[in-house]
């Protein structure tokens, strides 16, 4: 009995002995390992970290975890002079420990890193976005982005005489650039200038300048200096940097066809006097059907067209226009303007040439600007004249032209103007006029102001009233039931001049209407208003 307490005391000491070793152990892990810590019991209070599924660490807060990412994001930037990208996902898990083992930072970047490498989805080239209009282009470098422009220029620049710079553009809020065009000649005139006054002083320089000023005398032929004077793009480019895949560059030089070859673009072509439509399809090079295609408002070749009219045409342009002025020396023969002398007791339709033209010759200096290959302007600097030309003078009335109106409200019209078959026996098989059916009694107006030259019965016509216009024409109305005008009398238009019947080579009731122009009938519905 007493052997069983002396043991049973001795387990004791070992038990109290091995509680104390194991409390000596735990203060010495507290000591000696750092990433061991006694944590705080505020809810979680220690995250596992997992990136795209596989665990890369142990840290106390989501934000160390965010900063952390974000240091690996940094390395493998770095990596790289390019934007490259990479899948990630990350997520932390909580718990709430009272000792728990923490990763160091270093550690879990690392292991991220290691992730992230292993997602890298891909890589971004630095390029540039070249954006003409509505259209763009990706290329690769500034380079590359000046070349194209360059080449645009250069087929209208055949001794290189400017070139492309890239500037911000003031007017955008972002960093957009745009294009400048400079001179080659006017930037070393420039430097050579700054040079002189650099090694002179500017008040010498400034002498000099005003000594060699020329007194302000008319320039010989042999004074021009002929060739290119200025060169500027036709349209907008803005060009802004961009990041994109290698398959969304394009190469330089499948850029420049893009560019530089000539597309066909809709324009809006004004109509002037004297235009028809065959001339302005024959002007801008495109075939008269798809003229009259392109626009709704023509039905075919006869539609009428006048001075104002705008009309949809195409014309071979680039991408990239080119505006340019060339300053040239020609020689021509020129006609001189056409002088108009006024008749106010003539219409405007009445004119007499009173003296032919006959051409000159001259030499020539102008400025010529063009878009493109297409001439839009030109200014004559100089000008000599070998001999003279020798004007046209035309003689012109002033007045305005009666106009005419259908003689009656309503009717159907039963026979058109011209060749017929079949006709009424008695009458001609060529209609001189057009026919409306209307019921007898109808009224009938006079189509314009005049006077009476006829009012009785006419053979064929039967009744038929006669009337003579200013404009020196006539018209004449037919197979009435009843006259209400008689010759030499004065009648407004619209005026009531009779009633409609069924006399005369008739068979049925209606109006014959004539126009005659020097006494020969012509088509009517030409002249109605």
């Amino acid at each position: 009995m007493i052997m069983m307490k002396k043991l049973s005391g001795h387990y004791k000491k070992i038990k109290i002995a091995y509680i104390k070793v194991a409390v000596v152990v735990v203060f010495a892990a507290i000591l000696f390992f750092p990433n061991y810590h006694k944590l705080e019991s505020t809810g979680d209070n220690i995250f596992t970290v997992y990136l795209n599924g596989e665990k890369v660490g142990v840290t106390d807060s989501p934000e160390q975890a965010d900063a952390c990412l974000i240091s690996a994001r940094k390395r493998l930037a770095a990596t790289s002079d390019e934007l490259v990208l990479a899948d990630v996902e990350m997520s932390c898990e909580g718990a709430e420990v009272l000792w728990g083992s923490l990763d160091s930072s270093s550690l879990i970047v690392s292991n991220m890193l290691t992730q992230l490498r292993q997602n890298v989805r891909e890589t971004l080239n630095r390029s540039y976005t070249v954006k003409i209009n509505e259209y763009t282009v990706n290329l690769a470098s500034t380079e590359e982005v000046l070349a194209l422009l360059q080449a645009s220029i250069n087929k209208y620049d055949s001794k290189r005489e400017y070139y492309v710079d890239l500037v911000l553009d003031g007017e955008r809020e972002l960093n957009v650039l745009t294009t400048q065009i400079c001179s080659a000649k006017e930037q070393e005139e420039e430097e050579e200038a700054q040079e002189v006054m650099t090694s002179v002083g500017i008040d010498e320089e400034l002498d000099r300048m005003f000594d060699n000023v020329e007194p302000d005398v008319e320039k010989d032929f042999s004074d021009y200096e002929l060739g290119l004077q200025q060169l500027g793009f036709g349209d907008t480019v803005e060009v802004v940097e961009s990041y994109l895949q290698n398959e969304e560059l394009t190469s330089l030089e499948q850029a420049v066809e893009e560019v530089t070859k000539e597309q066909e673009k809709e324009q809006i072509y004004e109509v002037v006097s004297g235009d028809t439509l065959s001339q302005i399809a024959e002007k801008n090079e495109i075939p008269l059907a798809d003229l009259i295609a392109m626009n709704e408002t023509i039905e075919d070749e006869n539609s009428m067209i006048r001075v104002g009219d705008e009309l949809i045409v195409t014309v071979p342009e680039p991408e990239l226009s080119v505006e340019r002025t060339e300053e040239v020396y020609y020689e021509e023969d020129y006609e001189a303007e056409v002088i108009y002398k006024d008749n106010d007791d003539w219409y405007t339709t009445q004119t007499k040439t009173l003296q032919e033209p006959s051409a000159g010759h001259r030499k020539v200096v102008a400025d010529v600007s063009y878009r493109n290959n297409e001439e839009v302007s030109r200014e004559i600097l100089k000008e000599e004249i070998t001999y003279a030309a020798v004007p046209k003078i035309v003689e012109r009335g002033t007045k305005i032209p009666p106009t005419y109106i259908k003689p009656i409200s309503g009717g159907r019209q039963s026979s058109g103007f011209g060749r017929r078959k079949a006709p009424t026996r008695g009458a001609s098989s060529y209609h001189k006029g057009i026919d409306w059916a209307t019921p007898v009694g109808t009224a009938v107006m006079a189509s314009s102001a005049g006077t009476v030259a006829k009012a009785g019965w006419g053979s064929g016509y039967g009744y038929v009233v006669y009337i003579n216009h200013g404009d020196g024409r006539q018209t004449r109305y037919g197979h009435l039931s009843k006259i209400l005008v008689s010759p030499g009398q004065t009648v407004s238009q619209g005026q009531k001049i009779a009633l409609s019947g069924n006399t005369g080579v008739s068979t049925g009731p209606h109006v014959h209407f004539e126009i005659l122009i020097n006494g020969v009938q012509v088509n009517p519905l030409d002249y109605l208003n």
